[in-house]
C-alpha cells in the first residue's frame, strides 16, 4: 500500500470511529438542549444542500462549515451556559451533513466521502480544543475581546488543520505533490476561508448574547456570498468552455488532428502539477496548451498532421507569434499569449509553462508518428535527444513520470 493510500485509509477510519463513537455516546446519554441542536443542525444541512459542485473550489459549503464551527465553539445560549459535549457536536454535524448530502449523492456530484471525512475531523478538532475547557470552567475568566480573540485563534488553527487534511486527501487521491497542494489550500483559505472563520466566530458570540435568533441574521451574508461564488464558478466554467471551443478551430479547419489540443492540455496540466505549479499557473498553462496551435490558421497550406515541431525554427516562430497575436485579441490573460508566443524559443529563454507545452506538444506529435509496440517510449527518447536546446530535461523527465503513472510509457535512464 502506498503512503497516499495509507493516509486516505487512516483519515477515513478516524472519521468513521469518531462518528460511531459520538453517535453511540449521544444515544446513550441523550440529547442536551434539543432546540439548540436542531437549529444548528438545520443551518448545517441548508449549507450542505446549497453546496456547489465545482471541484476547483476549496470550500464548497461555506455556510455549512461556518455553522458547524460555530456550534463547536458555542459556550452560551442567550446568557445561559450550554452543556453539549464533543460527542453531541459531532453527531449533530454528521446527521446534518448526511441529510444535506442526499441530493448530491443522488445526482452523483462531488466527492462525498472525502467531504464528510474532512468535515467530521475538522469539527472534531475544534470541539476537542474548546468544549472540554469550557465544561471544566477554565474559560470563565475569559470575556469581551479576550474571549473573541480566543475563538478566532481556535478557528484559525482549525482552518490550518483542515488545509493540511485537504491537501493530504487530495495527494492520496491524485498522487500530486503534497507541497504545492498544501500551498494552494492555504492560499484559498485567505478568501472564502476568512469569511468562514469570521462568520463562525460572530455566530457563536451572537448566539451567546441574543440566542438562536442570531443564526439566520448572521448567516444571511455568507449565504449571499456563497450564491455569488456559484455564479462566479458558472462564469468561469463558461469561459473555459469558450476557450476550448476556440481551440477546436484548428481541428475543424483540418490543421490539427481531432482532440490534439485537449490531449496536450490534459497532459500539460498533469506535468505542471507534477512539477509543483500553483493553481493560477496551471490555469495559464491549460489555456495556453489549448490554444498553442491557433497560429496555424494563418497558413495557406496546412502542415501535415499539424506537426509544427518538424518545421524550421523561423517558421515555428512566425506561427507562434501569430498565435500569440490571436490570443491577445480574445481578451485572455496576457500570460497565456506570452506562453504561446515563446513556443519556438530555446527552452532556457522560455517561461516554465512554455517549456511544458512545447515538450508535451512535441511528444504528442512524435507519439502519433511512432507506430507499433514501444512507440510512446521511442517518442520519449526522441524528446530526450533534443534536451540540449529544445526541451528542458526536468520537464521531459516529469513527462516520463506522468506517462509511467498513466501506463503510457516506461521511464528509462534519466537525462544527464
Amino acid at each position: 500500500m502506498t503512503v497516499g493510500r495509507l493516509v486516505l485509509v487512516l483519515a477515513r477510519t478516524a472519521a468513521a470511529l469518531l462518528a460511531a463513537g459520538s453517535l453511540w455516546l449521544t444515544l446513550w446519554r441523550g440529547l442536551d438542549e434539543p432546540a439548540v441542536a436542531l437549529a444548528f443542525g438545520v443551518l448545517v444541512a441548508v449549507g450542505e444542500l446549497s453546496r456547489w459542485s465545482d471541484s476547483d473550489e476549496r470550500e464548497s459549503t461555506p455556510l455549512g462549515a461556518a455553522g458547524a464551527l460555530s456550534y463547536a465553539l458555542l459556550g452560551q445560549n442567550a446568557g445561559h451556559p450550554t452543556h453539549h459535549g464533543v460527542q453531541q457536536v459531532v453527531t449533530v454535524v454528521l446527521a446534518a451533513c448526511l441529510a444535506g448530502c442526499v441530493p448530491h449523492v443522488a445526482r452523483g456530484r462531488g466527492p462525498t466521502a472525502d467531504h464528510l471525512t474532512r468535515r467530521l475531523l475538522t469539527v472534531g478538532f475544534a470541539t476537542v480544543c474548546f468544549q472540554p475547557l469550557y465544561a471544566q470552567g477554565r474559560l470563565r475568566d475569559w470575556s469581551g475581546p479576550a474571549y473573541a480573540l480566543l475563538l478566532v485563534a481556535l478557528l484559525v488553527l482549525t482552518t490550518l488543520c483542515d488545509a493540511v487534511l485537504a491537501a493530504a486527501l487530495a495527494h492520496s487521491r491524485t498522487r500530486w505533490p503534497f507541497g504545492p497542494l498544501l500551498r494552494d489550500e492555504l492560499r484559498a483559505r485567505v478568501g472564502i476561508g476568512s469569511a468562514v472563520c469570521a462568520t463562525g466566530a460572530v455566530m457563536s458570540l451572537a448566539v451567546a448574547v441574543v440566542g438562536l435568533w442570531a443564526l439566520p441574521v448572521f448567516s444571511l451574508p455568507l449565504l449571499l456570498t456563497q450564491l455569488s461564488y456559484r455564479r462566479y464558478a458558472a462564469v468561469r466554467t463558461t469561459y473555459r468552455q469558450t476557450i476550448a471551443s476556440l481551440a477546436r478551430a484548428t481541428e475543424i479547419a483540418g490543421y490539427t488532428p481531432a482532440g490534439h489540443a485537449r490531449r496536450v492540455a490534459a497532459l500539460s496540466c498533469a506535468v505542471g502539477r507534477e512539477l509543483g505549479l500553483a493553481e493560477p499557473e496551471l490555469t495559464v498553462l491549460e489555456y495556453a496548451a489549448l490554444m498553442h496551435d491557433i497560429g496555424q490558421l494563418s497558413l495557406i497550406d496546412p502542415v501535415p498532421a499539424g506537426a509544427t515541431a518538424a518545421l524550421p525554427t523561423e517558421e515555428q516562430r512566425r506561427i507562434a507569434l501569430l498565435g500569440g497575436a490571436v490570443v491577445r485579441q480574445t481578451g485572455v490573460n496576457a500570460e497565456v499569449a506570452v506562453v504561446v508566443e515563446r513556443q519556438s524559443d530555446p527552452y532556457r529563454e522560455q517561461p516554465v509553462s512554455a517549456r511544458i507545452v512545447r515538450a508535451v506538444n512535441a511528444y504528442e506529435e512524435m507519439a502519433r508518428e511512432e507506430t507499433g509496440p514501444g512507440g510512446a517510449l521511442r517518442a520519449l527518447e526522441r524528446l530526450r535527444l533534443g534536451c540540449a536546446r529544445d526541451y528542458q530535461p526536468e520537464v521531459v523527465e516529469s513527462l516520463a513520470r506522468v506517462l509511467h503513472q498513466r501506463g503510457g510509457a516506461m521511464s528509462v535512464a534519466p537525462v544527464v
